[in-house]
């Protein structure tokens, strides 16, 4: 499973959102569409105004998007932006954000790379670019121990993925071809059954029996463990290094060229809120699961927590190599036109703030804008 490959051959396979393909969303969502927030303090109190009064910034309420969840909650973001005001929204499926921000109802969005794929390539460019990293891993195949003991015993089985062309989904079908097997990417048929369902129904229908697993991300994975599932496969084991894009940071190119200053600020809050959570790891759970609560309702409980924030790393690096696999691997699955990605990265500023803090550089696999 781990030999070399030109293309980083494994796991969140993502692309997804094949340009016809609308429908394709980001890792997982819980909560309610483009829902504004009240979270902590929003403006810094006696902070000078930069050259925009408001930045908005979309997220999910999910644990992948920690880096918003906490930077935020904290009020880290907040922080560096002295008197410009956040306005956050949360979103629960890709394409809905990826339209927020061609509208301008948001500035900045923390995002998969599925959509942010899907979003470059159907505006020829024109639209995003991706501006720094949020988070990796945190997708598991999660199985029925009693029907399921080995990888091999998937065939003929029902797994579940959170929807057609998503990056999960992409993943699963390009670790299906890889096994020798055939399955029809639209339809799902083949020698494993593909079942696309949402992720906040598909802990009950695994329950009920009517699903033999899923590949999923966290928080779904450890929700499907604490209902009696196993772990059979971390897809990060499937990568180089162990990490792969599961969180980007995008902008519109409206908002970058017209107010870099507030998005240099805004990137400054997010190396210090990652740099927070991976010192802080505890803290950081809890604030996460704070925000979760506030945002959707309910927290999640420790079984489901614990195991779900061990597996997502926190990076300021968008990993970009492995983008640019998860668009070859939807390509490859028939879900995605060819795609061209050069250009969809703009790391000069990340990498400005990552020099001060004596930090290294990110790289763009070739795919940054001149």
């Amino acid at each position: 499973m781990r030999a070399p490959r030109t293309t980083l051959r494994r796991g969140l396979a993502a692309a997804a959102a094949l340009p016809l393909l609308a429908v394709a969303a980001t890792a997982c969502g819980y909560g309610s569409e483009a829902k504004d927030d009240d979270a902590k303090p929003n403006v810094s109190a006696g902070g000078k105004k930069l050259s925009a009064d408001t930045v908005k910034i979309g997220y999910f309420p999910n644990l992948t998007h920690a880096t918003a969840l906490v930077g935020i909650q904290e009020g880290l973001i907040a922080k560096e932006l002295g008197g410009t005001t956040v306005k956050p929204s949360t979103f629960n499926a890709g394409p809905s954000e990826i339209e927020a921000l061609n509208a301008g109802s948001i500035d900045i969005g923390f995002i998969g790379p599925s959509p942010s794929i899907n979003g470059y390539a159907k505006s020829k460019g024109q639209s995003l670019r991706i501006i720094g990293g949020s988070a990796s891993g945190g997708v598991k195949l999660v199985v029925d121990p009693k029907k399921i003991k080995t990888l091999d015993d998937l065939k003929g089985k029902k797994i579940a993925t959170p929807q057609l062309g998503n990056t999960q989904d992409v993943a699963f079908l390009n670790w299906i071809s890889e096994k020798g097997w055939k399955v029809d990417a639209q339809s799902g048929k083949g020698d494993v059954s593909v079942v696309r369902s949402d992720n906040k129904v598909t802990p009950d229908a695994f329950k009920s029996g009517s699903l033999d697993g899923a590949w999923v991300p966290e928080p779904t994975a450890s929700k499907l463990v604490a209902e009696g599932g196993k772990v059979l496969l971390d897809e990060s084991t499937l990568w180089p290094d162990d990490k792969f894009v599961i969180t980007n940071i995008i902008v519109s190119q409206k908002f970058l060229s017209e107010h870099p200053d507030v998005v240099d600020a805004v990137l400054r809050g997010t190396v210090n809120t990652n740099k927070w959570i991976n010192a802080n790891p505890d803290e950081a759970k809890a604030s996460a699961n704070s925000a979760l609560e506030k945002l959707s309702g309910k927290a999640l409980p420790a079984d489901v927590l614990d195991p779900a924030w061990k597996s997502i790393q926190i990076t300021d690096d968008p990993l970009a190599a492995t983008l640019q696999a998860q668009a070859d691997h939807a390509v490859e699955a028939g879900l995605l036109e060819k795609p061209d990605l050069e250009g969809i990265y703009d790391l000069k500023p990340l990498n400005k703030i990552l020099e001060a803090e004596g930090q290294p550089a990110v790289a763009d696999a070739g795919l940054g804008a001149e």
